[in-house]
């Protein structure tokens, strides 16, 4: 299926960047959110630095009160000072290197936008700084690159950690069971209109990848780039040094549940 992006619900509009690539699927996913009837509108992700891109954003957006970012790696947020500029308006993020103006984002929050309504939810592990942002009013999340609309996302190793990663699947999971959250809609690939099955394929993925993980580390694999090498050769080598980087999240997650177990019986 070919992604193109287009209008969700009746708040949101995703504009595709041309930035396809193996990691970043068709392309980086910005997201436009107005409520009904009003001016003024939110922008999730302004995307890489490219004018048509951004132009063509700016276009579908109109009168845009703020631009928040879900994190910072450069396919979602290296657009976004400049859009801003052009825009008028700040950038929110959790990170303060990607705030521009005053204000930055923290879980809990909620921006309010003539009645548009945001719910700013702390989602870190692919990135220490990953955010997700619950529209209540479609029954939706967005998940930045927690969750991917096609295949599965990369713990990216150090600033990404698997604990609080599977920590923020589990957040995610039971805010979609008791908030009757249906739609995900992913900073990559397409909308994915079942989330409590997505998240739990998610949870369910990484618990036997962590297994994989641990037997081929008892079958002798010693260097991540070995792991690597045993537990995702089905997967195309162009990503392997993105699988990398989730293995060497994974081995240190290993190594610290290893500590934890032999602190717990006192050696």
């Amino acid at each position: 299926m070919t992604w193109r992006g287009g209008e969700f619900g009746v708040r949101a509009r995703c504009v595709l960047a041309p930035n396809a690539s193996p990691m970043t699927l068709d392309g980086t996913n910005t997201w436009v959110l107005r409520e009904p009837g009003a001016r003024r509108t939110v922008v999730i992700d302004p995307g890489p630095l490219g004018h048509a891109h951004l132009q063509a954003v700016a276009e579908v957006a109109g009168h845009v009160a703020q631009v928040l970012l879900t994190h910072g790696h450069a396919d979602h947020s290296e657009g976004a000072r400049e859009f801003a500029d052009r825009a008028g308006c700040g950038v929110r993020a959790l990170d303060p290197t990607f705030v521009y103006g005053e204000e930055g984002l923290h879980d809990g929050d909620v921006v309010a936008v003539d009645g548009l309504e945001i719910q700013v939810v702390g989602t870190p592990g692919h990135t220490g700084d990953s955010l997700s942002f619950v529209v209540p009013a479609e029954q939706a999340v967005l998940t930045g690159d927690t969750v991917l609309g096609r295949g599965t996302t990369v713990v990216a190793h150090p600033d990404g950690e698997l604990g609080a990663y599977l920590g923020s699947l589990r957040r995610l999971r039971n805010l979609a069971e008791e908030e009757n959250l249906e739609a995900i809609w992913p900073g990559h690939g397409p909308v994915l209109d079942h989330a409590l099955p997505v998240l739990d394929y998610y949870l369910r993925h990484r618990a036997e990848r962590l297994e994989q993980v641990r037997a081929a580390v008892a079958a002798g694999a010693r260097e991540p780039i070995d792991v690597v090498r045993r537990v995702y050769a089905d997967v195309d080598e162009q990503l392997w040094p993105a699988a990398e980087l989730s293995v060497r999240a994974q081995l240190e997650y290993l190594k610290r549940e290893a500590s934890s177990e032999l602190s717990g019986r006192g050696v």
